[in-house]
């Protein structure tokens, strides 16, 4: 009898990722992502709290419907807007049964995003200060999103009190009574008052219980129970039901704002306000628009609303196409799922993992990797969302900013989010910030949705991730090898304590026994190896070279560093590149004249998309295979590239229509332009080539440019005129030092353990200058010391450095083929002390006589006026 075959033996980790895919709908989400989700190929996508994705087969029947049928507008009679009218119903109806509710208990009222509706509670409800004192209240949490707080301005309009609670200060009150005190005067005791508080915080993921509701309205809670009058609460539920199943029949609250692109990717652009119909009296509509009136008069004060709730608060035509296809999502959402249910179980199971590594991963010398942020320990699906906050920590304990922490993200394609998250009450309760504090950092230049990460060694802000119904176990593990690669001070190592609970969590299910056990050191111990080694496939250790200790990368200060250096070792500049289409790949020259923008023709056109929006390598990395060339003497540009024709453009812009559009959105080059389209013939020609709608446009020489703001203390200099730019991103030039990349090089063989002999050719010097697409090329001694340098002179032409240039992930994208490679940003993060900066940006002060006709040669001697600094110059983010 033949012996059975004894199975192999499978991992900790691996007996993990196999329980994880049983937990709600895991298994059925790993069949069907590469079909539905094939646009994540090669993309960890952690920002489902900020908006999660839409199946490939939800917009494919909801434009296939689009095609088959005819929808007009509702308001109308005929038989197409009927058809509109009874599919808005039908919708209607389904949102009530997802939150398993019915017409006779609430009515739903479309609007554009949860913040309209939240917007049209304001506005609307009947807020009332009488005589006798019975003022209403605004009663909120101070974990809201701002568009909750924010409707205290309209709310104090009318003399209702604001009052901002945390969620520690609402407890039971055991000497409550379920009538209002019998003491206060009877109008006061029918005051109307409201709180709001969100079912799940979007900052950190705690879920808010459900049963406030009940409670406060029966004031069973304090402060409610204190105040005489009826409470109504407002529910803000948009981050709560996009991966938690929200229960109308049992937690009834008055009123739930939701936002559909939440829920199901889309449509964006609609939310909807669900009112208790027992609660409708307290809205009272004041202004009306078209579709709202029984009947008015134009010129007498005549109005009667319609007598639906939603005719009545829906004005003008409301967004039916949105509506239809919000159809759409809820039969992919049932149909990859299963319910709500499932990707509650599925979405926290993969937080948990998550959770316990990040909290349990040390640094070499014992210290925390993370500061994760939350009201509890991820134990139940019922007290904690798929969002994890937190912040990275350096081996001494510092904080890493979240600014670097994106950048760093980008690089891997993970994304996330960062900041506050539109909820200041939750990042101050958090982060330990102060209301001074928020101020006082206000002051020093920090606002809203910027990279200002830390002020004065103090965090403005966290990192968030959060996981969707298409998220995946291997999602998780990015994120965490990630984290090992980029911040760990190696070897990573694991708290055997958090660890434990990773033995505990063979299911997600609440309660469940396996969650109870207690494992032996011996078996955490197995635990961790198996994590540290999975992780570590990540890892980055790049030591540095003997020869280029901080003291030989430190400059040595001239005594007079305001005077113009001749160095008897020459510095040289050996290379000038042009870019005459951004993004595109570069035009070496030996000799090149000066433009009033920088190198003529630099960055003068930029492919843009069908919306206007400008190209670049970041989205379509094949652009660097487009290669263009300039004949001055012919006055052309010559566009070629492989498979295709090459074809020709005129330099000089001819008479065409003008255009206004943003050539970049990101707010550091986020400047509007006006530009000339270059005709229909090179449009066809690069749309071929990138499969994809394209078009050619040549900056305006009629547009004026002007410097960022960071950069206006050029303006402060003897100039002929006031500094214009091209369509770079930041500055006229952009300089590199030969030593620096020499360097990069170096920390580029040590880490694949190859030597110079044998150095692959696709990280030659050159490819490698390539990469960091500058405009000038010089070579000096010593790597770097071009950080320190004030003014430079070249072929008679002055040069300001205004700043350091910070790198994303465009120097990952290899010039020669458009491959992408995150190494060459690791080891310059890693070498340079985890700076990720290289290169300086420059701009031209011609001299009077010179004009525009001022030349730069290969060749050319550089003279360095240094500058003793004690901070270095400014990194342009």
């Amino acid at each position: 009898m033949e012996e059975e075959a004894t199975p192999p033996q499978r991992s900790s980790l691996e007996l993990f990722a196999a329980a994880f895919k049983q937990q709600g709908c895991g298994a059925a989400i790993e069949a069907i992502r590469p079909r539905e989700f094939s646009r994540l190929t090669g993309i960890t996508y952690l920002d489902h709290a900020g908006a999660t994705l839409y199946t490939h087969s939800q917009i494919h029947h909801f434009y296939q419907d689009l095609a088959e049928n005819i929808y007009g507008n509702p308001h109308s009679a005929n038989i197409a807007s009927r058809l509109t009218h009874d599919t808005i119903e039908h919708v209607r109806y389904r949102i009530l049964q997802h939150f398993n509710t019915s017409p006779e208990e609430y009515t739903v009222i479309f609007t554009s995003g949860s913040t309209a509706a939240l917007k049209l509670v304001a506005e609307s409800f009947q807020w009332t200060r009488t005589e006798s004192g019975g003022t209403s209240q605004f009663c909120y949490l101070t974990d809201n999103h701002t568009s909750v707080v924010g409707m205290r301005g309209l709310s104090v309009l009318v003399g209702a009190l604001t009052v901002p609670v945390n969620h520690s200060e609402i407890y039971e009150d055991k000497n409550s009574i379920n009538k209002d005190n019998a003491m206060c005067k009877e109008e006061n005791c029918h005051t109307p008052h409201l709180f709001c508080y969100p079912a799940q915080s979007n900052f950190s993921g705690t879920k808010y219980p459900l049963t406030w509701i009940r409670d406060i309205k029966s004031k069973k809670l304090y402060p409610f129970s204190k105040v005489p009058g009826k409470w109504y609460v407002l529910l803000d539920a948009a981050s709560f039901v996009s991966t938690s199943p929200l229960d109308l029949s049992v937690h009834q609250a008055d009123f739930i704002p939701i936002s559909f692109y939440k829920i199901f990717g889309f449509p964006t652009g609609l939310g909807a306000l669900l009112v208790k119909n027992k609660s409708v009296h307290m809205l009272k509509k004041r202004y009306f628009g078209g579709g709202t009136a029984a009947s008015y008069l134009s010129g007498e004060d005549f109005y009667v609303p319609k007598q639906s709730l939603s005719d009545r608060f829906e004005d003008g035509t409301i967004s039916f196409l949105d509506i239809i296809a919000v159809n759409h999502g809820f039969d992919a959402l049932d149909k990859f799922t299963g319910g709500m249910q499932n990707i509650m179980l599925h979405t926290f199971s993969l937080a948990r993992y998550t959770y316990i590594i990040l909290s349990g991963m040390c640094h070499a010398n014992g210290t925390p990797v993370t500061r994760i942020y939350s009201d509890n320990e991820f134990e139940t699906p019922d007290a904690q969302g798929p969002i994890i906050n937190l912040n990275v920590l350096d081996e001494e304990g510092g904080i890493v900013g979240y600014a670097k922490v994106d950048k760093l993200a980008n690089l891997y394609n993970i994304h996330l989010r960062t900041g506050c998250f539109c909820n200041t009450g939750g990042c101050q309760q958090h982060l330990g910030i102060s209301n001074e504090d928020v101020k006082m950092n206000l002051k020093a230049g920090h606002v809203c949705g910027d990279s200002l990460d830390l002020i004065d060694g103090r965090p403005t802000g966290s990192v968030r991730i959060s996981f969707g119904y298409m998220s995946t176990f291997d999602d998780a593990q990015k994120f965490l090898k990630f984290i090992v690669g980029c911040f760990v001070k190696q070897p990573v190592c694991f708290d055997k304590d958090t660890l434990s609970m990773l033995e505990r969590c063979g299911t997600m299910r609440r309660r469940d026994e396996s969650w109870a056990g207690h494992r032996t050191d011996e078996t955490t111990n197995k635990i961790s190896s198996e994590i540290a080694a999975a992780q570590n496939s990540a890892r980055i250790e790049i030591p540095l070279s003997q020869n280029s200790s901080d003291n030989q990368l430190k400059l040595v200060e001239n005594q007079e560093t305001s005077k113009l250096i001749n160095d008897s070792e020459s510095i040289t500049l050996t290379n000038i590149y042009l870019y005459p289409i951004k993004s595109c790949a570069a035009v070496e020259v030996k000799k090149w004249p000066i433009g009033k923008h920088g190198l003529l023709y630099d960055r003068t056109w930029m492919i843009v998309n069908q919306n206007a929006v400008c190209l670049s390598q970041k989205q379509e990395p094949r652009l660097c295979l487009i290669h263009p060339h300039i004949d001055l003497e012919q006055g052309i540009m010559t566009i070629s590239a492989e498979g295709m024709d090459p074809i020709v453009v005129p330099l000089k812009g001819e008479d065409r229509k003008e255009v206004s559009l943003q050539f970049c959105q990101t707010r550091v080059c986020g400047d509007r332009v006006k530009g000339l389209d270059c005709g229909e013939n090179v449009a066809k020609w690069i749309s071929t080539f990138l499969g994809r709608q394209s078009f050619l446009i040549r900056q305006s020489s009629s547009f004026h440019r002007a410097l960022k703001k960071q950069h206006t203390q050029v303006q402060d200099q003897a100039l002929n005129e006031s500094p214009c730019l091209s369509l770079v991103n930041e500055a006229q030039y952009l300089l590199i030092n030969m030593a620096s990349i020499r360097h990069i090089k170096e920390q580029l063989l040590r880490r694949d353990g190859t030597s110079v002999s044998n150095y692959p050719e696709v990280l030659t010097t050159e490819e490698l200058i390539h990469r960091f697409r500058a405009n000038l090329v010089i070579s000096a001694l010593r790597p770097y010391e071009e950080d320190d340098w004030a003014e430079i002179s070249i072929d008679g032409v002055s040069f300001q450095i205004v700043g350091l240039c910070n790198r994303c992930q465009m120097i990952c994208i290899n010039q020669m083929n458009g491959k992408r490679s995150t190494e060459p940003l690791q080891i310059l993060y890693s070498s340079r002390n985890r700076k990720m900066t290289f290169g300086v940006y420059l701009f031209h002060q011609l001299p009077a006589a010179a004009g525009h006709c001022a030349t730069l040669t290969v060749g050319s001697q550089v003279c360095v006026r240094k500058e003793k600094r004690t901070t270095p110059p400014p990194a342009v983010q």
